[in-house]
């Protein structure tokens, strides 16, 4: 089963920089600016991965841009679009299981974030601005 160390291993090893460490609560913040990674969030909770990342804010109770982010979520290869509790963030969010997480697993993440971002962001951007 992997562990934090484990993870932290995975993330070094596909040339993500480690923002921050929060050992006792097993998360490390990492960023790749090439791949569009900006604080992105890996949470060991118990049995699984958690993977979070702020996209951007948006306007509450924008039906339309909900109804666009869900199609948008069809792209996303692995991972999806989410709101926050509170409705007014989009996230991208992801989670494995780690009893056997490999790396190809959590590459697969970064990249479908990144392609997500790459194929979208214009349009996301402009979320922000309504």
């Amino acid at each position: 089963m992997a562990d934090f160390a484990t993870v932290k291993e995975y993330v070094l090893e596909l040339g993500l920089a480690i923002a921050e460490e929060i050992p006792e609560e097993e998360i490390i913040i990492v960023n790749d600016e090439e791949r569009g990674v900006q604080n992105l969030v890996v949470d060991c909770e118990d049995t699984v991965l958690v993977i979070e990342q702020l996209i951007l804010k948006v306007a509450a109770e924008a039906a339309d841009t909900y109804k666009r982010i869900l199609q948008m979520n069809r792209d996303l290869v692995f991972g999806a679009f989410v709101l926050n509790e509170e409705g007014d963030s989009l996230l991208y969010r992801n989670t494995l299981a780690l009893e056997n997480l490999d790396l190809n697993e959590l590459e697969s993440t970064i990249n479908s974030l990144s392609l997500g971002l790459a194929e979208h962001g214009e349009e996301l951007l402009g979320f922000a601005a309504q």
